[in-house]
């Protein structure tokens, strides 16, 4: 615990980076809720309970804003993908790296994807963010599996598998998929389990 002052507040500096984070979290449920035309700095200030000016304070733009938040996002889902226990076998894990594209924290990712493909403000943040975060992800999915890399064909398996559930978040978006992805995802565990030898 913090540093406490005489009147019992704790520190500026804590509150700064609490109320960095409640605009964060709060940038993320508004893009996944209302998408980027209804994601305005004064929205995500609204729902994180803070002024406009304090929102600026952190980020000057929304560009600032919303690229930070998706590396929140990221590095967040970094954190929890780091945290999972070793899966009891290939078909876990693949449950397990499919999680990752399905929710509001993919669906907040999405939406800026979109933005930044038409957005030279932001298309060159989010693309060198979205580049960093796929080999990041590929690493972990590779220590999840247990993947060899060595063994032909099984990079690209790993691949094969993070495009594919990057797919069914997309198929998700519109409609509850969840039982067509429960059977893609069982093919395609005992797709990469062979690609592993597992």
């Amino acid at each position: 615990m913090g540093a406490v002052n005489t009147r019992g507040a704790a520190p500026k500096q804590d509150r700064s980076r609490a109320t960095r984070q409640r605009l964060l979290e709060s940038a993320v449920t508004c893009l996944a809720e209302h998408g980027w035309s209804g994601s305005t700095v004064t929205v995500v200030a609204e729902h994180a309970g803070v002024s406009r000016g304090a929102a600026q304070h952190h980020f000057p733009t929304r560009e600032d804003l919303f690229t930070a938040a998706v590396e929140y996002v990221a590095e967040e889902r970094s954190k929890a993908l780091r945290a999972l226990p070793t899966p009891p076998d290939t078909q876990a894990a693949v449950e397990m790296l499919c999680g990752l594209y399905t929710g509001p924290l993919f669906r907040a990712a999405l939406q800026l994807w979109v933005v930044a493909s038409n957005e030279p403000q932001l298309g060159p943040r989010v693309t060198a963010l979205e580049a960093r975060m796929g080999r990041e992800t590929h690493r972990m999915a590779v220590e999840l599996l247990g993947a060899d890399e060595a063994v032909p064909g099984v990079r690209e398996t790993v691949q094969g598998l993070l495009d594919m559930a990057r797919g069914l978040g997309l198929a998700n978006l519109l409609t509850d998929d969840s039982a067509r992805r429960a059977r893609v995802i069982a093919q395609w565990a005992l797709i990469v389990r062979d690609a592993l030898r597992r």
